[in-house]
């Protein structure tokens, strides 16, 4: 390898990081046969693929140069099994999966203010968007102004806010309303890579917002992670509670450890009279997990100022007032009583 090849390479700049492509070691490989020169570039960012190809053929003007991007083999997806399943996050000691039979019972807003609630204890937290179709925490969590980011090793570095670290397919978009509209195979690989190719540091849990349903990604992540204890929402409805009793059983059936069962949305406490109203029926979560003989973790009302603090990226546990924070903190609180979690003294 010609050293002054080597030489100029350590001079193109990686975008956005500040460190030279040798420097981060994606320099797979240099041929070279007097001024032909073939340069293959390891890089899982292909969209920045074009500005190094053309910084390197600038800086080296008195050579035939071709830079190829390494091909890259598909990720494994399907060899795992519910029976024994892979760990792609072997960087979290825990993994808690919040999922619901259907949509608009309030899922994202939980999984969010459980996460925060686990960090604000002094635990090192991850929060992954695996609503790949609906991905609403960036707008939960305040970075929904936020766009993908690179970092050394070329790996996703997740956004940070509230103690928590958050990867979802909304920060990798151009706009906020842009569809993803993807074939299940497709959404699959998302989830893969944001498993394995994100700079998720140490954890002591890893929390997945899952999609409604008992669909592709439900399955991939109970084959592809030792999933320690899947957490279901729902509300009081009749139609919500269905839903939920097949996730119940999907999980029964798999063999995901359940840790519990949250009501949201359970009543309404009208703010000029202090009167209370079940709008969507009564104690339907109770039963639903004393018929299947799961620990009900608790019941958060409809709250408006939920709502409002949820829609401006302000979490309830974090900036709302001690009666919203306490609804939150309550459930953390059973669910680490009710799951054997692996666990150091939090810090």
């Amino acid at each position: 390898m010609s050293r002054e090849i080597w030489r100029v390479l350590e001079q193109v700049p990686y975008p956005k990081i500040g460190k030279s492509i040798t420097e981060l070691g994606i320099v797979e490989g240099i041929q070279q046969e007097g001024k032909r020169v073939t340069i293959t570039l390891n890089m899982a960012n292909r969209e920045l693929f074009p500005i190094v190809e053309a910084t390197i053929v600038d800086l080296l003007k008195g050579y035939d140069v071709e830079v190829k991007l390494k091909e890259r083999r598909k990720k494994s997806i399907h060899y795992g099994s519910t029976a024994n399943p892979n760990n792609r996050a072997p960087y979290a000691k825990n993994i808690i999966a919040v999922t619901s039979g259907k949509g608009g019972v309030g899922k994202s807003t939980v999984s969010t203010n459980l996460a925060i609630a686990l960090a604000q204890k002094g635990y090192r937290v991850g929060l992954l968007d695996a609503d790949l179709y609906g991905p609403d925490l960036p707008r939960m969590v305040g970075v929904a102004h936020e766009q993908l980011r690179w970092g050394e090793g070329d790996k996703i570095i997740p956004s940070e806010n509230f103690g928590i670290k958050i990867m979802s397919v909304g920060l990798t978009t151009p706009t906020p309303d842009t569809p993803l509209v993807w074939r299940s195979s497709v959404a699959v690989s998302a989830l893969i890579q944001f498993l394995e190719d994100v700079e998720w540091g140490e954890l002591d849990f890893l929390v997945i917002d899952m999609p409604p349903g008992t669909g592709d990604i439900q399955l991939t992540v109970a084959q592809e992670l030792p999933i320690t204890a899947g957490v279901l929402v729902t509300t009081p409805q009749m139609v919500a509670v269905d839903d939920v009793s097949r996730a119940i059983v999907m999980f029964k059936e798999i063999g995901v450890p359940i840790g519990g069962l949250i009501e949201n949305m359970s009543y309404f406490i009208a703010p000029d009279t202090g009167r209370r109203y079940n709008i969507f029926g009564e104690g339907g979560g109770r039963a639903l997990a004393e018929r299947y003989s799961i620990p009900f973790l608790g019941e958060i009302p409809l709250d408006m100022e939920i709502r409002s603090l949820s829609d401006q990226g302000r979490p309830p546990v974090a900036l709302g007032d001690g009666r919203q924070k306490g609804y939150y903190r309550a459930i953390v609180d059973r669910l680490l009583q009710t799951v054997p979690f692996t666990l150091d003294p939090p810090s």
